[in-house]
């Protein structure tokens, strides 16, 4: 009895057939998986986001620059120290603004005694006019007098001829007088002696006096930290020089390069996630779209690329975008200028422009920056006029 066995291989090809068409069917799932989460992604979350790392930490960088020349006697501040607004960073030698701050208030002073004597020429201008008229009046009464006793013989006509010449010389000494008391008035009319165009240019001397006084002490504007240490101790240095720089860390923003292709969805107030290098993915910065760069990088380049030679190429470009951040966040977690970051835009609100409005238009219609660690030299100096002026005039005339 022959009993012939099947080959083996007939035996294991129906299992193989049926590990390939399931490894097929399950490749098929998971690449239809794979389509339908990216299909689901780009739908609700990849059309509404626009991310890029082209992204760099910038800020204001004020240069500290000297408003006086001078030579620099000492240094207070150096790199990566916190200075406060209006705290002096470097000095200057001030002997020299020292003489023509003397000066000048020794000029002050005598410029407001010479305006007094002005307004005593005036009171003594008066008094002698009237002297002259009663002098007038007199010579005149007595050449009436002398004409009624001609004819009688009584006065000869000698001495009346004599009575008129007194009468002229007294009239010629009364215009004279007059005339004096004119030019005096109109040296001090409609003034005092504190506004008195000579003592006020004599205060515009000393108030720049003062303040070149002042300069020597070379402060700073703004609170931040230190950068950028150029000064050396024994520098001759002149006016725009710049010294040193300061960064104030709360004044911070982030300029992201987008490509020109992820920009038409893109609008200012967006909400934006940003990520440092510096922190990693453990701190998440929240900030918002402030503005949308007028041009690009190659535009505002000092070599604009020139694009009608015929071997052009096509470039996707790439336009900065301002984004602010959470001032609270970068005080507790500090950043440096020019750091790398990672930015995300969320687009789903649309309803923010596309160009900022004009300033006047916004709600923060206030200056970007301003300092006050200048105002109060202004106002020490007037002070200090006012004092000298009120020094050098004797209580009898304060009330001119």
């Amino acid at each position: 009895m022959n009993t012939q066995t099947p080959p083996p291989a007939a035996a294991a090809t129906p299992p193989q057939k049926n590990h390939r068409r399931r490894a097929l069917l399950i490749l098929v799932a998971v690449v239809i998986v794979a389509g339908l989460g990216w299909l689901a992604y780009a739908l609700l979350y990849g059309r509404w986001h626009q991310s890029t790392d082209d992204a760099y930490v910038d800020g204001n960088i004020v240069s500290i620059v000297p408003q006086t020349m001078g030579t620099v006697v000492s240094i207070d501040a150096d790199d990566g120290m916190k200075v406060e607004a209006g705290q002096a960073l470097v000095h200057l030698d001030p002997n020299d603004a020292q003489v023509s701050y003397d000066q000048a208030v020794a000029n002050l002073g005598a410029t407001v005694r010479q305006v007094r004597g002005l307004f005593s020429d005036v009171q003594s201008g008066e008094s002698d006019l009237r002297a002259r008229q009663v002098a007038v009046d007199q010579a005149r009464a007595d050449v009436k007098r002398r004409q009624g006793l001609v004819a009688s013989g009584a006065v000869s006509r000698e001495e009346l001829a004599h009575a008129r010449d007194v009468l002229a010389s007294a009239e010629a000494a009364l215009g004279a007088a007059r005339g004096g008391l004119q030019r005096s008035r109109a040296l001090v009319d409609a003034t005092t002696v504190g506004k008195a165009p000579q003592v006020q240019a004599a205060a515009s001397q000393l108030r720049q006096a003062y303040l070149n006084l002042q300069r020597v002490a070379i402060v700073a504007p703004v609170s931040g930290y230190v950068a950028q240490r150029s000064v050396q101790l024994g520098q001759q240095v002149q006016p725009g020089t710049t010294l040193m720089t300061i960064v104030p860390i709360d004044q911070l923003w982030v300029e992201a390069n987008f490509k020109e292709t992820q920009l038409g969805k893109m609008r200012i107030g967006q909400p934006v996630q940003v990520h440092a290098d510096l922190y990693g993915d453990e701190v998440t910065y929240a900030g918002t779209v402030d503005s949308l760069g007028m041009g690009t990088g190659s535009a505002f380049s000092l070599l604009p690329a020139q694009n009608a030679s015929g071997n052009w190429i096509k470039i996707v470009q790439r336009l900065p975008v301002k984004i602010t951040l959470d001032p609270g966040q970068l005080r507790e977690h500090p950043l440096r200028i020019g750091l790398s970051m990672d930015v995300n835009v969320n687009l789903k609100d649309q309803n923010g422009p596309v160009l900022a409005p004009a300033r006047q238009d916004r709600a923060d219609a206030r200056p970007l920056m301003t300092t006050a660690a200048y105002a109060q030299q202004l106002a020490d100096a007037d002070r200090l006029i006012a004092s000298i002026i009120e020094q050098n005039l004797p209580a009898s005339s304060q009330s001119h």
